[in-house]
């Protein structure tokens, strides 16, 4: 079985490389119909989403294949193109994951996939919502693939990062916001949101010093929460080709049409963005990342090795390179890809074959190093 963090494809993206979704990859401006067939063929795994609650957004497509051994983009892969220094900083660094629901396996799964690639053992630790290390919820094999997901993404930016998992007993926003809570009294500094809906509380997302990253969700058009707020990092997604992009070696493009115009009080620091003009409240991306066709390991809901796409690839992936960096406690949300200064630290990406400087869709593009974080 393959594993998608996709959520529900909107027919309406025309810029989508889907490999996860349907098997092989699709050149950007594929004909809609390839994305619906893709769709079809993937079932949700956490169910549809419900009022009050956060939506995990995972699609498996039941291939029926079992895969022994990796596909996908890996870490070595990642971290090329990305031009990050991986294997000698992060040192330190505290990365927490929140998510709803157990994975019973995360821990084993995720010393498969570092063991695989070369990694190191991990210094991770599960917990609560309470902030124990054990009592843990009841399981959820949908939940289960972002839970892995999100510790091997960590993992593939940054080896040497601590990384903390928060579980939160159900997908209720009140149990989501408990477990926001408690990754900030653990001691960390990032945390990784790889869920969207609506109903939740702002102020969760507000803690000085904290970064906060989600995925912008794949949906097409707009901007869920808790990317909408003013001081979480709004994850866009790319693909990524190897070869041209000049001296990178690597070409990248928008993967799916999401972002937008969230509701509510335009940030100050979007006041005079010539990009944010046509927005009343907060525009989203700010930043974006690999979001199709990486390899992760799960043996709780899945067989094994698989493929994964979607924007909650790059949320916790960034949250390493913000462990890169090592000053996320100086840094205010999505408010630091705004800046001027930093954007000369990121790749421009193209969008509708063009490279562009911003889109709503990638932001102001990926990782070049470490410079913008």
């Amino acid at each position: 079985m393959k594993s998608l963090a996709c959520q529900a494809l909107g027919a309406s993206f025309a810029a989508a490389l889907l490999a996860g979704c349907g098997g092989s990859q699709t050149p950007i401006g594929a004909p809609e119909a390839a994305a619906q067939t893709a769709q079809q063929r993937a079932t949700p795994a956490c169910g549809p989403s419900h009022a009050g609650n956060a939506q995990c957004g995972v699609l498996i497509e039941p291939s029926g294949v079992k895969h022994d051994t990796p596909s996908g983009w890996t870490p070595a892969d990642l971290q090329s193109a990305y031009n990050l220094p991986s294997s000698s900083d992060g040192k330190g660094q505290i990365v927490a994951i929140v998510a709803a629901y157990d994975n019973p396996n995360v821990a084993s799964d995720l010393a498969e996939y570092r063991s695989t690639f070369g990694l190191g053992t991990a210094n991770f630790t599960k917990y609560n919502q309470s902030g124990q290390q054990g009592n843990y919820p009841e399981g959820n094999t949908g939940w289960g693939v972002i839970i892995d997901l999100s510790v091997e993404m960590v993992s593939a930016s940054c080896p040497n990062c601590t990384i903390y998992l928060v579980e939160a007993n159900s997908s209720s926003w009140s149990d989501i916001e408990t477990a926001q809570a408690e990754a900030v009294t653990l001691g960390a500094h990032i945390i990784s949101d790889g869920f969207s809906g609506t109903g939740a509380n702002e102020s969760y997302w507000n803690t000085p010093g904290v970064t906060y990253l989600a995925s912008s969700g794949d949906i097409g058009s707009g901007v869920s929460e808790p990317a909408a707020f003013e001081r979480v990092v709004a994850v866009g997604g790319t693909t990524l080709a190897k070869g041209g992009g000049g001296s990178r070696g690597w070409t990248e493009s928008v993967w799916v049409t999401s972002g937008g115009c969230a509701a509510g009080t335009k940030p100050p620091w979007q006041q005079h963005s010539k990009y944010a003009k046509s927005c009343q409240g907060r525009l989203a991306n700010d930043v974006s990342a690999i979001a199709d066709n990486v390899a992760l390991y799960d043996s709780y809901g899945e067989s094994g090795w698989s493929t994964v796409s979607g924007t909650s690839v790059g949320a916790p992936f960034l949250s390493g390179v913000f462990g890169l960096a090592g000053n996320a406690s100086k840094q205010d949300g999505g408010k630091t890809f705004w800046l001027k200064s930093h954007r000369q630290f990121l790749y421009q990406i193209q969008e509708n074959g063009k490279y562009v400087r911003y889109s709503e869709s990638g932001g102001w593009g990926t990782p070049n190093g470490i410079g913008a974080f």
